[in-house]
């Protein structure tokens, strides 16, 4: 019996049980919260079809300059900032599920600011509630996915969210070719919404149910996820082996298996910001323009278009390979695009998941802003060569740091890496 329970840990179908249906509900919660990625990505790829426009529009209420433009980029990234310190104290005060619903209010309402935008600062604004939205979403979906995954499929459902972003991100710049930024903020508001709609009849993850005592309802999101035939008392009964239901205090940050998960974290954030992505998604078609590209905003399409499809490779092949493989790919939508996020939603303690994810989150959306908003700078300082070189510079110490300090997670549970880290 021992050997059959093993097999169903690392994702096998438990005795008598159909793995097909349980299969089918796990990737319908799974499909509900990465419509919030997707939001996200629309977020991320709407000021690139978008800054062209506003610079040559004719209202000179809403026209944009040479550094408004660079803020309407990069002040997305503050208010996701922000979304990363309201998104950890959420996420362990209401729940996962809950928090991914609510996040949809402000992606909503910072749309309709900017389509009744009448001068530069509604659409700021607008852009600063669309940013919080992404930056709850950033953290709350990872978290989710992993604790409702088993982890032969987490890997792959996990690297979801940045397939979700960058599908997002290539759908905004495809729409942009036929609509005006009002038409698209418009369009780029839809999957919120929907989002909410079917998020409404997801179950909560099983973890956090158990840490708020609720080990009934924790067992019908079990028997949700994994169906009917499923051992649920035994899944149960091994989670809450790990609950600790004690508060997190600051004195345990000194405990090595809080802190070097910790460390490991923000560092990924760090990494994954400085290869400067962000900089080039958001003003894609602004650098193509300025590289005397003809069609510039076609150019970006395709850049998108590379961008999802090497992220699906990665999700297909991430439980096979590893994470650490996949991070040795300099490549951003092979390895430090969907990598980094996965790594953070499984490696920390789950009395301090909310906390350190939002410190991740909000180290990510600092270097975010501060790579966007200084990018046109460094392109003076350095030249458009030396900047891009610089950024190369850092994905070599990328590889580096994976090499030392990041663990494998592959075939892990939850509870299995946090052990390894109370060893360590």
């Amino acid at each position: 019996m021992a050997a059959e329970e093993s097999r169903y840990l690392l994702g096998g179908p438990a005795p008598g049980s159909d793995r097909r249906v349980r299969n089918e509900k796990l990737y319908l919660a799974t499909f509900a919260a990465v419509l919030g990625p997707l939001s996200f990505g629309f977020v991320l790829g709407y000021s690139s079809p978008v800054i062209p426009e506003l610079r040559k529009i004719s209202d000179p209420e809403l026209r944009l300059d040479s550094n408004q433009a660079s803020w309407f980029g990069s002040v997305v990234t503050l208010g996701a900032a922000a979304g990363g310190i309201l998104g950890g104290y959420l996420v362990d005060k209401v729940g996962r599920k809950l928090s991914l619903m609510l996040c949809s209010v402000p992606y909503v309402f910072g749309y309709i600011v900017i389509i009744s935008a009448q001068n530069v600062w509604m659409l700021y604004f607008g852009r600063m509630l669309t940013g919080l939205a992404s930056g709850i979403t950033s953290l709350v979906v990872p978290v989710y996915i992993s604790e409702v995954s088993h982890p032969k499929v987490r890997g792959m459902l996990g690297s979801c969210v940045q397939l979700m972003v960058v599908t997002g991100i290539l759908g905004a710049y495809i729409a942009g070719l036929i609509l005006k930024w009002r038409w698209l903020a418009v369009l780029c508001s839809f999957p919120s919404c929907i989002m909410l709609f079917f998020m409404s009849f997801m179950p909560e993850t099983p973890r956090f149910l158990l840490n708020q005592n609720k080990r009934s309802e924790a067992i019908a999101a079990l028997r949700f996820l994994r169906g009917p035939h499923a051992d649920h008392e035994w899944e149960c009964t091994q989670i809450e082996a790990s609950v600790q239901e004690e508060g997190l205090n600051l004195s345990e940050f000194k405990n090595p298996s809080i802190y070097r998960p910790l460390l490991i974290g923000v560092s990924l954030m760090f990494f994954q910001q400085v290869t400067g992505i962000n900089a080039f998604m958001f003003y894609a078609e602004t650098i193509f323009e300025d590289a005397n590209f003809k069609d510039s905003r076609m150019a970006s399409v395709v850049v998108g278009s590379i961008q999802v499809c090497f992220t699906a490779v990665a999700a297909l092949i991430i439980d096979k390979t590893g994470r650490k493989v996949l991070l040795y790919i300099s490549g951003f939508a092979l390895g430090w695009g969907p990598v980094p996020w996965l790594v953070i939603s499984e490696i920390f303690p789950l009395k301090a998941r909310g906390i350190s994810s939002g410190a991740c989150v909000l180290t990510n959306w600092v270097m975010a802003f501060l790579v966007t908003k200084e990018f046109n700078d460094l392109v003076g300082f350095l030249t458009s060569y030396g900047t891009f070189w610089l950024f190369s510079a850092f994905c070599c110490l990328n590889v580096t740091f994976t090499a030392f300090y990041v663990p494998e997670t592959k075939g892990q549970t939850l509870e299995q890496i946090e052990a390894y880290f109370r060893r360590s």
